[in-house]
């Protein structure tokens, strides 16, 4: 009877659990619940106030409207960029592999200043666009140029260990069955890729949302015109405003945790749906 006893997979799971929890408790639970506590301390009203005000409600559409925005492009692409780096050889594939974990380990001032430089009306790239009547610096387009920059590595390192182990014998199984590329793409191979877009999707949406090194210096920081909520947020801090902080910090939490809810369903429900 003693060699069908059940062991835990885990050794010293009780351990390991505790030690799980307890860290994180001290890194993401005490930190939140601080946040939420600090923002309990307003009133209805005057919570209300702040999170209303118009200046603060243009920071919230530019912040998340932005991040939603640059998450799908990147969403887009950056399936394109793994697909190109998992099912083609070139030269210097090996170089644009490396190229896509710059925005990883360059510093987000540098990479604010360097775009803000750039997509400038006499920058690199942004004076090509002027004639044209369109300003990329100093805009929304712009937090949103940025947010796509910092979150693309998310999505292409998210799908790419999962598109090097499809089976390629599932695509010839399509195609004896009579299926061209575009139905293989979309009924064998796009649902598998599903759930690990939407993962990429999720990291870039939620790295897009908190940043603030790399967009502060390319938004301008106008407000209601390319001013960002962590902006606000570090703006009411130098005020020492601290309740106002904490209150549209507390409004960006829920948010965001009910955008990445809804996006964990939606993988959730993809992923049974591609079993």
């Amino acid at each position: 009877m003693q060699c069908f006893k059940q062991h835990n997979s885990l050794p010293g799971f009780s351990v390991t659990l505790g030690m799980t929890l307890l860290y994180l408790s001290v890194i993401v639970i005490v930190p939140l619940s601080a946040l939420l506590i600090s923002s309990a301390g307003l009133g209805w009203k005057e919570f209300t106030d702040i999170v209303t005000a118009t200046r603060v409600l243009y920071a919230f559409k530019i912040s998340f409207g932005s991040a939603l925005a640059a998450s799908l492009v990147n969403a887009v692409f950056g399936l394109v960029v793994a697909w190109v780096l998992v099912r083609y050889e070139f030269p210097g594939r090996k170089f644009v592999d490396a190229l896509v974990d710059l925005p990883f380990a360059l510093p987000t001032a540098v990479a604010g200043i360097t775009l803000a430089t750039v997509y400038a009306p006499d920058g690199l790239v942004g004076r090509w666009f002027v004639p044209f009547g369109i300003k990329i610096a100093f805009t929304p387009l712009g937090i949103m140029l940025a947010m796509i920059f910092v979150g693309i590595p998310f999505v292409v390192r998210t799908v790419q260990p999962v598109m090097e182990d499809l089976d390629a014998e599932l695509e010839e199984a399509a195609a004896c069955l009579g299926a061209n590329r575009l139905q293989t793409l979309r009924l064998v191979i796009f649902p598998l890729l599903m759930p690990s877009v939407l993962t990429g999707f999720s990291l870039s949406f939620a790295r897009a949302v908190g940043e603030y090194g790399s967009i502060v210096f390319i938004a301008g920081n106008i407000p209601l015109v390319s001013e960002i909520a962590p902006l606000l947020i570090v703006t009411k801090l130098e005020q020492f405003d601290y309740q106002g902080a904490t209150a549209i910090a507390s409004v960006m939490l829920f948010m965001s945790f009910s955008i990445l809810f809804l996006i964990n369903c939606i993988q959730r429900w993809s992923k049974k749906y591609a079993e």
